[in-house]
């Protein structure tokens, strides 16, 4: 018997997948003052019990300022390597990798959880705001405060924190780090004309535009050892006028592969307002074409996101070429076993082997039950 594209393994440097099934990161917006605790370990518990290749735990923040909220993880701290380390400890036990996607939330930042709005918070009370930075002094929206422009001077030392945070996330004991350089936030917001308006080396042409997120690339990748994987999340696509477009990103993916990362994860959108958070129509893998352009035009691995449901669909993406890995979110959440499904849908020899043996087993015994006369 074949066995899907789906459950094939996948070896990306020094890291061996057990199947392309990826827990996309998903933000959580529990955590105390950047560290983790119970929610996140029950979190991620369902997902490393439910058979997926990868998890990775959400967007985390280089610097308390870099958090979207007060509720966002970090690795600011050493304090925080605990608690994270709990939960790729739970990956592993599991048979699965453990991913940790690390970031900045810039002119995002210093906002209300989704549940209470997403808008920017007031000065005073125990949510008070703090003061945003973006590469210009660019407000997200009408009405929003405007972020305090970087200065070329303060740059080098956000590579920085991103280096701190990725030993951090090494201490850990994570597998995979990812570059959060998408959803409007300050590596994606440096790289759009639509949010960077410098004329200095950092603003202008797409080279200059390019130059802050390759070099925290760069640094990541030398901090990060070489037999682990590097991967990167890009917005695509912008979505709105004189955004980043796919071409631009075609070009990014280039200069991120010319300096070690070996994962280009294609999501969109997020330059006026979240992109998890938009109620707009979609349609089941909506940005896979993006993940098929990048992988074809300059022969990096991809990974899919946006809507993936279906385990027909998944396996198609990847039998197609169009896709290296799928990443799941939202339909995790609905069903944490998802990879189960798939296992039974696609024709998997022994599917009941993607569960913990505690599972699999009565569940096997319960579908020959079933399928007897």
């Amino acid at each position: 018997m074949t066995r899907p594209h789906l459950f094939t393994p996948l070896t990306l440097r020094g890291l061996t997948l057990k199947n392309r099934i990826v827990v996309s990161p998903m933000c959580q917006y529990k955590a105390l003052d950047g560290a983790t605790h119970d929610w996140h370990v029950m979190h991620h518990a369902k997902f490393a019990m439910g058979g997926a290749g990868l998890g990775f735990v959400e967007a985390t923040a280089v610097a308390r300022e870099g958090r979207i909220t007060h509720g966002c993880t970090g690795l600011y701290l050493d304090e925080h390597v605990p608690g994270l380390r709990r939960i790729a400890d739970l990956y592993h036990s599991y048979g699965a990798a453990a991913g940790i996607q690390i970031g900045h939330a810039r002119r995002r930042a210093s906002c209300a959880r989704p549940w209470e709005g997403a808008a920017p918070l007031a000065n005073g009370g125990p949510d008070a705001a703090w003061q945003t930075v973006g590469p210009s002094a660019v407000p997200e929206k009408d009405g929003y405060p405007a972020p305090r422009e970087l200065s070329a001077r303060e740059i080098p030392g956000i590579v920085d924190a991103f280096v701190a945070a990725a030993k951090r996330a090494l201490l850990a004991g994570f597998d995979v780090a990812e570059i959060h350089g998408a959803h409007g936030y300050l590596i994606h917001s440096f790289l759009s004309p639509v949010s960077n308006r410098r004329e200095d080396a950092y603003g202008g042409s797409l080279e200059k535009r390019m130059r802050f997120p390759l070099e925290v690339a760069e640094a990541m990748r030398a901090a990060w050892p070489d037999d682990k994987p590097l991967f990167y999340r890009t917005s695509a696509v912008d979505g709105v006028e004189n955004g980043v477009t796919i071409e631009d990103t075609v070009a990014l993916a280039r200069a991120l592969k010319a300096r070690g990362v070996d994962v280009v994860d294609c999501s969109m959108g997020g330059m006026s307002g979240a992109a998890t958070l938009s109620t707009r129509k979609i349609n089941q893998g909506y940005i896979v074409p993006y993940a098929d352009e990048v992988r074809r035009e300059t022969g990096i691995a991809t990974m899919a996101v946006g809507a993936i449901m279906d385990p027909a669909y998944a396996e198609s993406v990847l039998a197609d070429g169009k896709a290296d890995l799928i990443a799941i979110g939202r339909e995790l959440l609905a069903n944490p076993s998802w990879p189960y499904r798939a296992a039974l849908e696609l024709g998997l020899e022994e599917p009941d082997s993607v569960l913990p043996m505690e599972y699999g087993f009565y569940l096997s015994r319960r579908a020959k039950a079933l399928a007897a006369d």
